[in-house]
């Protein structure tokens, strides 16, 4: 291991990429809930917010899927998840979809992931 290298595991962010795939996990929110987490990959206030996120964060993958949207690279999705959700654009943005509709939504400082786990186990 080199003098930078970590140990630590990357996060099992699931990248949401097209219009498609966000109608599947729209629909696949009645089965279970999901998580939408909005990042500005050019923010400082939105990387501190999703590495607080990650570092907090206790809940299986494969049990609430959790899907990771680069703003800059997709604004246009991030338009759509507003359009489909009714939750008003922010940055950073974590959004739980349950049944078909967002059950939470927070932003900034206000992202808490044991607050979200408590929401997603309820």
């Amino acid at each position: 291991m080199g003098f930078f290298s970590s140990s630590k595991p990357t996060f099992p962010w699931i990248e949401l990429t097209s219009s498609e795939q966000l109608k599947e996990i729209i629909e696949s929110s009645t089965e279970k809930p999901v998580l939408l987490f909005k990042h500005s990959t050019r923010c400082s206030i939105s990387s501190m917010a999703k590495s607080r996120f990650e570092s907090n964060w206790k809940l299986n993958n494969e049990e609430f899927p959790t899907y990771y949207l680069d703003l800059i690279a997709n604004r246009d999705l991030s338009n759509e998840i507003a359009e489909l959700t009714g939750v008003s654009h922010q940055s950073p943005q974590a959004i739980v979809l349950k049944d078909k509709k967002a059950v939470h939504q927070s932003s900034h400082s206000g992202i808490d992931a044991k607050e979200i786990s408590s929401i997603l186990n309820a």
